[in-house]
């Protein structure tokens, strides 16, 4: 059994999160936000029912007041190799695992060369 029930995908502007990646394998409710909400209150609302959230890089901060805000919260995650946006000593105390999504180191280059 799946020990996540409810995951957000945050600030997908250009709605391709859902194809980037088999989501249905999860057997969980995957939630996309195209919006970014910049309220403390509005975005606290709309993430405490969430137990996973997704961040795309640094769009979305996570500071400390938000994190104390999402009781359900056991998953964060980051696309990329860290997010200097997300208070990590709050996660870490309340115990919550905070991970990325790696990259291609070469993709300056790979551009100039394009």
């Amino acid at each position: 059994m799946n020990s996540l029930s409810r995951i957000a995908v945050l600030d997908d502007y250009q709605g391709v999160a859902l194809s980037l990646a088999d989501w249905g394998s999860l057997g969980v409710a995957v939630d996309v936000f195209r919006d970014t909400i910049k309220d403390l209150d509005a975005l606290a609302a709309r993430l405490a029912p969430h137990d996973c959230i997704v961040l795309m890089r640094e769009r979305t901060p996570f500071p400390r007041a938000l994190i104390e805000r999402l009781p359900n919260l056991r998953l964060l995650v980051t696309t990329a190799g860290r997010n200097l946006s997300v208070d990590t000593d709050a996660l870490r105390e309340r115990g919550i695992t905070f991970c990325g999504t790696g990259g291609a180191a070469s993709q300056t280059a790979e551009l100039t060369w394009a």
